[in-house]
């Protein structure tokens, strides 16, 4: 199926970093003003994926690919009900959409839910000033009517910051609902929604789990009232040093097998009493190398992370749960990439292994949950 594009706004459209660097484009998207947290995103593919990916929400994402829109929007590969990031950032935004799935145009999908982008300019030397001075907030401001460069730097730097801000209850699920296992059922997983993607509980269904996606601000008893056989941390935004661990120290206690990632890692690493820390500029796309330290095998897997753990990696750490080890390292900076706790049932890792938009490479993960969970029924 081809669609036309009615075109971008053609409206002028600015992009202000927090440091006073400007690029000058067009409008692409809704026409407006927006703020957030600029981040680059190196996926050559999977754009509708990474706009409905909750993990996003308050970030203005430049995508690295030059050529974006190409296959339009469909109406089966969104991973939440809304798109989720704060802007959106490309070079050249494609002319035409073309995909025998496709429904309506990226530019579209973006008015019609009211999101500003900006188009036309050099993302590659957005890209490479990200990479040297770091994440920072930015705003883009599009109209033919726009403030002057004083006024827009100003409110860019009046703009909330990441750190220290607490994200997830804003885009979890307000209420319980359950994804049914696909065929016989042989588990039940209490999921906790801090930012899922729906990709995530499918992955499980397809193993055989009814999978209860509870609100971020479930209970231990409300956890436990779905009587799980495991539970899961979901992905997620914001700063991880902000989130209450209650729920998942109280899973720890009753040794319950847990999964948590991305947000999920994080926080399983601060109740295991390690740090975190935010990275100068995140690892965002489908390409990221990453070794699993059991296995030396090296996986090829999907990151949306601004925030790392803080633990050694070369050594077994005593925490409250028992001892501790770093099971996954980044190849690119050596950050950890994923926990396992050694005298119970419970392991992290920081990437996203459902690939919703991304590589196959991690699946074996849920494998590894079911394992566990078979392990501990037994």
């Amino acid at each position: 199926m081809t669609i036309s594009t009615r075109g971008a706004a053609k409206a002028p459209a600015v992009l202000v970093l927090e440091d006073g660097r400007t690029f000058r484009g067009r409008a692409y998207g809704a026409v407006g003003e927006t703020f957030g947290e600029a981040v680059f995103n190196t996926g050559m593919t999977g754009y509708q994926e990474t706009l409905t990916d909750p993990s996003y929400h308050r970030q203005v994402v430049v995508m690295t690919a030059p050529h974006i829109g190409n296959t339009g929007v469909n109406d089966e590969d969104d991973e939440s009900e809304r798109i989720w990031v704060a802007g959106y950032v490309v070079r050249d935004p494609a002319r035409v959409a073309s995909n025998w799935r496709a429904r309506r145009s990226l530019d579209d999908e973006l008015v019609a839910q009211g999101i500003v982008g900006i188009s036309g300019i050099d993302t590659r030397a957005l890209t490479r000033h990200l990479r040297e001075c770091g994440a920072m907030r930015v705003g883009i401001f599009s109209g033919n009517a726009l403030p002057d460069a004083g006024t827009m730097l100003a409110e860019v730097r009046q703009s909330a910051e990441m750190q220290g801000s607490n994200l997830s209850a804003e885009v979890a699920t307000k209420e319980t609902y359950v994804v049914p296992a696909i065929g016989t059922k042989r588990f039940t997983v209490a999921a906790i929604d801090l930012g899922i993607k729906g990709m995530t509980p499918h992955r499980m269904a397809e193993r055989g789990i009814e999978v209860h996606v509870l609100p971020a601000t479930a209970t231990v008893d409300e956890v436990y009232a779905v009587g799980p056989d495991g539970v899961f941390l979901s992905n997620g935004p914001g700063d991880p040093a902000t989130a209450d661990l209650t729920v998942i120290k109280g899973v720890l206690e009753r040794r319950t097998p847990l999964f948590g990632i991305c947000f999920g890692n994080q926080l399983l690493g601060r109740s295991l009493g390690f740090g975190t820390y935010k990275l100068k500029y995140g690892h965002r796309g489908i390409n990221q190398p990453v070794q699993d330290r059991s296995t030396g095998k090296v996986e090829v897997t999907a990151h949306n992370h601004g925030f790392a753990v803080d633990a050694p990696l070369d050594q077994v750490s005593d925490t409250p749960y028992g001892r501790a080890e770093v099971s996954h390292v980044c190849l690119n900076d050596n950050v950890v990439e994923g926990l396992r706790l050694l005298d119970q049932p419970a392991f992290s890792v920081q990437y996203h292994p459902e690939a919703a938009a991304g590589p196959h490479d991690a699946a074996y993960l849920f494998d590894r949950f079911v394992s566990l969970m078979e392990g501990q029924r037994a």
